[in-house]
C-alpha cells in the first residue's frame, strides 16, 4: 500500500522549505517502511557515529583514566635507567671489556621500552579528545611523541649493543681492546645525545602543544595547563643551553628546567585519573552551537 502524503509544517522553513515529505512517521522514530528523509536530519544526526557516540560520558572517563596512567608510567619508567641502572655502562669506558651488571642494563632497557610505549600511549589516547579543539595541533602532538619515543629506543639499542659486543668479543687485548673501548665510547655518546634530544628537546614542544590544547578547550583547570605552557618552552630552552655546553644536563640547572614539566605531567595525570575531563564545549558540539546561536 503506498504511503500517505503528509504535509509537515515547521517553524523554521529554512531547514525544510515547506516541502511535503512522503512516508508515515512517529515522533522521534521513522516508520520501518520508510527511511527518514534528509530534510528531517540535522547536521549532528547525519554525522552520528555510534562507535564514538555510544555512552560518551563513560567513554571519555576511560580515556582520561588510561591517559593519566600512561603519564604516571612514563615518569616511573624514565628515572631508574639513566640515573641508577646505567651508571656503570655510562661512566666506565672499560665496561665493554670487563664490565659486569648486565642484568641492570637489561632492566633499564626494559623500563625504557615501557617509557617509549607510554609516551606514544599518552598521545594516541588523548588524540580523539583534543583533536576536537584543533586537529592540526593534536596530530602534531602525536607525531612529536612518536618521534620522542623513537629517539628513546635508539638510545636503548646503543647500550644493548655494548652488552652484545662485550659478550661476543670478550677477552680482546691490545689493539682490539682499544677498538672495543672506542666503539663503546661512541655508543655511549650516541645514547647521551638521545637522552638530551628525546626526553628534553622533543619533550618541550610536545608539552607546549598539549598544554595549549588543554588551555583552549578547558578540559582541565587552567592552572594545570599553564604549568605546561610555561614548562614546555622552559625545558626546551634549558636543553638547548645544555646542547651548547652552558651547563651539564644532570645538574642543578637541568633539574630546575625540568621541574615545571614534571609538575605539569603529574598534576595532569592525577586530575585525569581522579577527576576526568572537565565539562567543555569541545566534548559537546551541540552545546557550543547553542551558545553561539
Amino acid at each position: 500500500m503506498p504511503h500517505a502524503l503528509q504535509e509537515i509544517t515547521l517553524d523554521n522553513p529554512s531547514l525544510f522549505k515547506g516541502q511535503p515529505v512522503h512516508g508515515s512517521y512517529r515522533i522521534g522514530r521513522a516508520s520501518p517502511s520508510a527511511p527518514l528523509p534528509a530534510q528531517l536530519l540535522s547536521k549532528d544526526t547525519r554525522n552520528f557515529n555510534p562507535t564514538l557516540q555510544e555512552d560518551p560520558v563513560n567513554s571519555r572517563r576511560v580515556i582520561a583514566l588510561v591517559a593519566g596512567v600512561f603519564f604516571i608510567l612514563a615518569f616511573l619508567a624514565s628515572v631508574p635507567g639513566p640515573f641508577f641502572l646505567y651508571r656503570d655502562i655510562l661512566h666506565d669506558p672499560q665496561y665493554i671489556l670487563t664490565g659486569s651488571g648486565d642484568a641492570r642494563v637489561f632492566l633499564g632497557a626494559f623500563l625504557e621500552v615501557i617509557l617509549a610505549i607510554s609516551v606514544i600511549g599518552t598521545a594516541v589516547t588523548l588524540f580523539p579528545i583534543v583533536k576536537q579543539q584543533n586537529e592540526g595541533i593534536a596530530l602534531g602532538y602525536v607525531c612529536g611523541r612518536v618521534a620522542e619515543a623513537v629517539i628513546i629506543v635508539v638510545g636503548i639499542i646503543c647500550l644493548l649493543s655494548i652488552v652484545t659486543l662485550r659478550h661476543d668479543f670478550a677477552g680482546g687485548t691490545g689493539a682490539n681492546a682499544g677498538s672495543f673501548v672506542t666503539v663503546g665510547k661512541s655508543l655511549v655518546a650516541v645514547h647521551d645525545w638521545t637522552f638530551l634530544l628525546g626526553p628534553n628537546i622533543a619533550l618541550g614542544p610536545n608539552t607546549f602543544m598539549l598544554a595549549y590544547l588543554m588551555y583552549k578547550s578547558r578540559l582541565v583547570p587552567r592552572f594545570i595547563a599553564i604549568l605546561g605552557l610555561i614548562g614546555g618552552p622552559l625545558l626546551f630552552a634549558f636543553a638547548t643551553a645544555v646542547m651548547f655546553g652552558v651547563f651539564e644536563q644532570v645538574s642543578v640547572w637541568g633539574a630546575i628546567g625540568a621541574l615545571p614539566v614534571f609538575a605539569w605531567e603529574m598534576s595532569l595525570a592525577v586530575w585525569l585519573i581522579f577527576k576526568g575531563f572537565a565539562t567543555s564545549p569541545v566534548l559537546d558540539p551541540r552545546s557550543q552551537h547553542r551558545g553561539g546561536s
